[in-house]
């Protein structure tokens, strides 16, 4: 062998000795925080990760107004908050010797609100085609997995962080069958170790509203798109499912018996069968009334667990959707009403008209550089006849709840993590000051990029 042919292979050597080491990094990485409390016991699930682990610290948040959404008020308490949970609440709660004291004298504490829908790491400027990564070509792709494109350096997320949002479903977008999103915390050095849930719904979206000045229609659809009308799109999800169960029953008949032969390897029929075998909900997009009952149908028909998301006009099914027992996560509140003549009210009605019925709301930013203002969504439909304590409750336990994880988070309840926030007023409230907030027990720095232009023309106006 040459001099130059034992080179080549010594560094070929080197470089998958280097390559199993970054694997096993990995590896050790993600099941670390499912080690250190991980309820879902999958790799990158994470579950509670104890404050992001050794650098968990005892504390106690003292002479706090509590606001634990479950449960009543406390006037002034305490929060003892230890190995990332909440270890005590309320009105008599001791504080541990040697811990950090945090007065809370005037100020509210809050659990972390939670976008039930939003873009966080996957569209940075949406002008910027280089910097979107929120949807894939084509019309069926259940294959998608939205945690593999997070940015989790992404500017949105402390800005979201900074106005007491700790959690965050991030969904694809785009074709009949988006993808599967992911629900993050927004805290961490990897989009794996920000994972509640890496697998949190497979999304599926329905035509919009047509008629409306600009129309969710022109929004959703797209210039030069045929329009495919909500039932006929049903019908060919239909056809899929019905597909992806025939492989399965194929493949796991020519396991059992080896004379048979295995089907041909189907991507599509694998990446749906954990949504038909109930391990996850289907998230649909959908919008008038006429496609909202379609829905319910196939939902019941298909016997899957569902989400849906946008209904604008689900004020118009409310007790379909609350007989069904299916939850809403309702879009943004800053777009128009897609049919005026709905009234111009419509989209903030809806949700009241919604939660009266029986229907669990939440509500979402539907967005990344518009993540920070969900909690003015809730404020918006509270003005508009939804509880107040329910408006709350839909930033709060009711995305916790719907998503599977309010034996987490959701609420201020001892065993809970420790996503807290502490505001100088109500959190729904557009003028109130967002003061500190912990995720899974660890502090979070507040500064993010508006802090950032704000020190920065602070200091040119000084100097002129």
């Amino acid at each position: 062998m040459t001099a130059r042919g034992r080179v080549i292979i010594a560094a070929l050597l080197a470089a998958a000795v280097a390559s199993a080491a970054a694997s096993a990094a990995d590896a050790a990485a993600e099941a670390g925080p499912a080690r250190r409390g991980g309820a879902d016991g999958a790799a990158g699930a994470g579950g509670v990760r104890g404050a992001g682990g050794a650098d968990a610290k005892v504390a106690a948040i003292t002479n706090v107004r509590i606001v634990p959404v479950v449960g009543a008020e406390v006037a002034s308490g305490t929060i003892v908050i230890e190995g990332g949970l909440i270890a005590g609440i309320g009105a008599g709660v001791a504080v541990p010797a040697g811990a950090e004291v945090v007065d809370g004298t005037g100020l509210r504490a809050y659990p972390g609100m939670i976008d039930s829908y939003s873009q966080l790491g996957l569209v940075e400027i949406s002008g910027v085609a280089a910097t979107v990564d929120n949807r894939e070509t084509g019309r069926i792709n259940p294959q998608v997995r939205a945690l593999e494109a997070v940015r989790y350096d992404s500017m949105h997320i402390p800005i979201a962080r900074s106005n007491g949002v700790t959690a965050a479903v991030v969904a694809p977008s785009g074709g009949v069958i988006s993808g599967v999103s992911c629900l993050l915390r927004l805290d961490g050095w990897t989009n794996r170790e920000m994972a509640v849930k890496p697998m949190a719904a497979m999304h599926i979206e329905l035509p919009g509203l047509g008629g409306g000045r600009g129309g969710f229609a022109a929004g959703r659809m797209g210039a030069g798109t045929a329009r495919v009308d909500g039932p006929g799109i049903l019908a060919e999800l239909k056809a899929l499912f019905a597909a992806a169960r025939a492989y399965e029953k194929r493949r796991d008949a020519a396991a059992k018996d080896a004379r048979l032969p295995l089907p041909e390897f189907d991507e599509t029929s694998e990446a749906l069968l954990p949504l038909l075998k109930g391990e996850m909900p289907a998230m649909i997009s959908v919008h008038g009334e006429r496609d909202i009952r379609a829905a319910i149908a196939f939902v019941r028909d298909e016997g899957l667990g569902a989400v849906f998301y946008g209904v604008e006009q689900g004020f118009k099914a409310a007790g379909e959707l609350a007989a069904a027992g299916i939850p809403v996560v309702l879009g943004s509140l800053y777009d128009l009403p897609p049919v005026w003549e709905d009234g111009y009210d419509a989209v903030f009605r809806n949700a009241g008209v919604m939660a009266k019925a029986g229907v669990k709301v939440a509500f979402s930013s539907s967005s990344s550089s518009l993540a920070k203002d969900l909690p003015y969504h809730a404020a918006k439909a509270a003005a508009f006849g939804l509880d107040r304590a329910e408006a709350l409750r839909a930033v709060t336990i009711n995305p916790a709840e719907i998503f599977g994880v309010a034996d987490r988070m959701g609420s201020l309840e001892k065993g809970k993590a420790a996503n807290i926030v502490l505001a100088d007023n109500d959190i729904l409230e557009l003028r109130t000051k967002i003061v500190r907030v912990w995720i899974d027990g660890r502090e979070c720095d507040l500064s993010n990029r508006y802090t950032e232009l704000l020190e920065k023309f602070k200091k040119k106006g000084s100097n002129l």
